[in-house]
């Protein structure tokens, strides 16, 4: 998908403002030149130069159109493989509580490998292996609470 710089543009411009006017309130340091809102305050007004360049260049090229689909947009499969990602992750938001990650983990990746074609024999064990070492890295290295669900009695 190709979108028209024009609303890259405007998108980014609203971030720029977003920015400026947060940075507008933070407190001045008194005896310094620079205080907390020189940095944000630079990064805001250069998002909003480069906002209003890419404007300039999609107005300029309006022609090309505002926004064209890629080629895979008409292909039925991966169409499928997309609504599976978007479809996994809103499983993933209403069920992980009461199932916990590691059925989520496993059953979202199971659908995801079926529908990339991976031989039937080694989606469950490569869907487990990965869900397995994606928590571990989470819940053990990083400390990130991850639910457990059904499993909650074997949690370490």
């Amino acid at each position: 998908m190709r979108m028209n710089d024009a609303i890259s543009g405007i998108l980014l411009l609203i971030l720029s403002a977003s920015i400026l006017i947060v940075v507008a309130d933070y407190p001045t340091i008194p005896g310094q030149d620079i205080g907390p809102a020189a940095f944000p305050r630079l990064l805001g007004i250069l998002l909003l130069i480069a906002s209003l360049v890419l404007i300039f260049q999609g107005v300029r090229d309006r022609a090309r159109g505002w926004i064209r689909l890629g080629e895979w947009t008409r292909s039925p499969r991966h169409l499928i493989n997309v609504a599976l990602v978007v479809g996994g992750l809103v499983f993933y938001i209403l069920f992980s509580e009461e199932l916990g990650f590691i059925p989520c983990g496993v059953l979202i990746l199971s659908a995801l490998f079926l529908s990339l074609r991976v031989r039937p024999v080694l989606v469950l064990p490569i869907a487990v292996l990965a869900t397995l070492g994606i928590h571990t890295v989470f819940y053990q290295f990083l400390r990130v609470p991850l639910p457990w669900g059904l499993l909650q009695d074997m949690a370490w």
